[in-house]
């Protein structure tokens, strides 16, 4: 498994760099001039070479990139074209509230969706199975939007069950004051599609063979379930969930802009409409490295789970 783990981590080398590449060929050569969006509508030629002196764009492409990977090597991206921070220290003050939500709310989830589509498998075709999935096909139809209105309004403003908006400086405030009623609701628009996309897999393993095989040795439905196909269907979850992972850092946009949390959302959005390029560069490659992080952990994860996966 070292082995395999070493090799992995060398293949990374080359995919990091083909990122590297595409990065800044989008943002240096297709995404045209930002120093012309900085300057303003009264922009002069001294101002304008001014301003491309500053952010280094004067320079030749192969010098610019240098710079790029040197910022990658050392994940220095340098400041902010719109408040002149440091990107590090921006990104360091808005991922924290955007991990504490949307990682708060991978985790519920899970254990919501899990056992409910285990549950909806397991009685497949009965009044259970139809009922849960015309509730989920309902949950599915109605906006996020309406979610989140209807609960400020019912459970925050007129019950006053939790505040309208707002963050504080305390991790366990937090995730006792401010992250409940967000995470209901993205619980309430999450819980529709995954329920229906686990209860697939579930089917899937309650029609092999193995099971007709465990059912005709005389073994519980209970234990069947539990030992064989929930550590079978575990496999394509885990691959949904890794996948998921780098993107918590990116926040959830809609959820973080109605409660005021300020998360990663909120702040890519500003540097995209504002034109940012380093901290759109630094989320983007902060997003390939975890992603092939997570891809890593995947495979070590199937192999706990299954043994007869080879890792080669």
């Amino acid at each position: 498994m070292l082995a395999y783990i070493i090799r992995r981590i060398l293949q990374m080398i080359p995919t990091l760099f083909g990122v590297m590449l595409l990065v800044f060929f989008l943002f240096s050569v297709v995404g045209g001039d930002p120093s012309l969006i900085l300057g303003g509508k009264h922009l002069t030629e001294e101002v304008l070479n001014n301003i491309r002196s500053q952010l280094g764009l004067d320079k030749s492409l192969p010098e610019q990139f240098f710079i790029f990977v040197k910022q990658v090597l050392t994940l220095d991206f340098g400041t902010s074209w719109s408040t002149q921070q440091p990107v590090s220290s921006m990104i360091a003050s808005r991922i924290g509230p955007s991990l504490t939500l949307t990682g708060s709310l991978l985790v519920v989830s899970l254990l919501v969706s899990i056992p409910l589509a285990a549950v909806v498998a397991y009685f497949r075709g009965g009044l259970t199975d139809r009922v849960v999935t015309i509730a989920c096909t309902v949950a599915m139809s109605i906006s996020a939007l309406v979610y989140i209105v209807v609960g400020q309004y019912i459970l925050a403003y007129e019950l006053s069950w939790f505040p309208v908006r707002g963050w504080g400086d305390s991790l366990f405030t937090n995730l006792l004051v401010y992250v409940p009623l967000p995470l209901l609701m993205g619980l309430l628009v999450s819980i529709g599609p995954d329920i229906r996309f686990y209860r697939s897999f579930f089917i899937e393993e309650i029609n092999n063979d193995y099971v007709r095989t465990a059912r005709a040795k005389g073994l519980s439905e209970q234990k069947i379930m539990l030992k064989h196909v929930l550590r079978n269907a575990m496999i394509p979850v885990v691959t949904t969930v890794m996948m998921s992972l780098p993107f918590l850092m990116m926040g959830a946009l809609i959820l973080e802009s109605f409660f005021g949390i300020p998360g990663m959302g909120n702040e890519v959005l500003l540097a995209v409409n504002k034109s940012d390029f380093p901290v759109i560069k630094a989320v983007t490659i902060y997003i390939a490295m975890a992603t092939m992080v997570f891809n890593l952990l995947a495979d070590l994860v199937y192999k706990l789970i299954d043994p007869r996966v080879q890792l080669k």
